[in-house]
């Protein structure tokens, strides 16, 4: 699977691509429909400091691409979130496919 990742107000960071690529490869290996992934890691500018970091992904798959985003204290709470929200958004698909 090919993983593009943009930084938008943050400096790249090999620990976080690594950390990203092995949720992704996870549900890759679950999920073999998967494309390609487009991961981004952005700052906020908020009041609230346990929302400063995000974290976007899409996946692009057979059909709508699937998006989730998540904002936490940490970009790796962040990531954490993202990948739960995914698995749930290609576990409905998966379903989905079977009943066609």
């Amino acid at each position: 699977m090919n993983i593009n990742f943009e930084y938008h107000d943050v400096s790249a960071s090999q620990r976080l691509e690594a950390f990203m690529t092995e949720k992704l490869e996870k549900l890759e290996n679950k999920y073999d429909f998967i494309v390609n992934a487009d991961v981004y890691f952005k700052t906020q500018n908020t009041s609230n400091p346990e929302n400063g970091k995000m974290c976007g992904v899409r996946l692009n798959t057979p059909g709508p691409a699937i998006f989730a985003e998540s904002a936490a204290v940490s970009f790796e709470a962040a990531v954490a979130k993202v990948a739960t929200e995914l698995k749930s958004q290609l576990q409905k698909r998966k379903e989905k496919m079977k009943t066609h």
